[in-house]
């Protein structure tokens, strides 16, 4: 008999084990990928219905705007490469010019160069695309932007899943960034009409949403809808738009 889970990789991290597995579930009886970070679960292939739809709400219109925001094609960024749906999602949005994917994880960036996450295949392939390895969340409050090669360069979108919630962190020094202060050195990294959508586990934060308001044109939350087949019920992300 196979064995049920298959480490494919680990590695020690600033912020804890990092461990990529595969499993075989009976309960979708098929096989699945997963990323650890200690006992937190970064990333499951069987929930990317989200993400997916994340990158496709924050790009939708955008390309049909382009001459308003910046120029032909859409520069976007996504923070947080993770098993990569959400970068493939973008990659596969009309006009999309060029896409940086920023990750704190050294380890994660390797192992979609090395083929062990599926996605990499494509991503490392497609000349639009970079695999930047870096804070995402230093790299704003550095006011330096996100693009090593070219300082204060804006882009047309930023996408990011990184954190749980705008309240359940992965590492404390990620709160600033969800802050009126951090929310408007968000906004100086776009052009005028630019997206800036932000995944969240929780229901919408009436909260944050207000915040968000504050500081952008629009904000909106909306909900996105996926069955659960581990709890044999429907399941809910929130996806929050911001636009300048």
């Amino acid at each position: 008999m196979a064995a049920r889970f298959v480490e494919l990789g680990w590695r020690p991290t600033p912020m804890g084990e990092l461990q990529l597995r595969r499993r075989w579930d009976p309960a979708v009886a098929a096989e699945v990928l997963e990323v650890k970070l200690g006992d937190e679960f970064l990333m499951s292939s069987m929930f990317t219905v989200a993400e997916e739809e994340m990158a496709r709400l924050a790009l939708t219109g955008l390309a049909a705007r382009v001459g308003e925001v910046g120029g032909p094609g859409l520069d976007v960024v996504v923070g947080g490469l993770g098993l990569g749906y959400t970068a493939l999602t973008v990659l596969q949005a009309p006009g999309v010019r060029s896409l940086a994917v920023v990750e704190a994880l050294e380890p994660v960036i390797e192992w979609h160069r090395e083929g062990l996450i599926p996605a990499g295949r494509t991503l490392t392939a497609d000349p639009r695309c970079t695999l930047v390895h870096g804070d995402f969340f230093a790299m704003v409050r550095s006011g330096a932007g996100l693009d090593p090669t070219a300082p204060g360069r804006r882009f047309h979108a930023l996408v990011v899943d990184i954190d749980h919630t705008p309240r359940h962190l992965l590492h404390p020094s990620h709160a600033d960034l969800y802050e009126p202060a951090g929310l408007r050195r968000v906004a100086e990294l776009l052009h005028p009409g630019g997206v800036f959508a932000l995944w969240s586990n929780d229901p919408p934060d009436e909260a944050f949403t207000r915040v968000l308001g504050e500081v952008f044109e629009t904000a909106d939350a909306e909900v996105v809808r996926f069955p659960n087949p581990l709890q044999d019920r429907e399941a809910t992300n929130t996806v929050y738009l911001a636009t300048t």
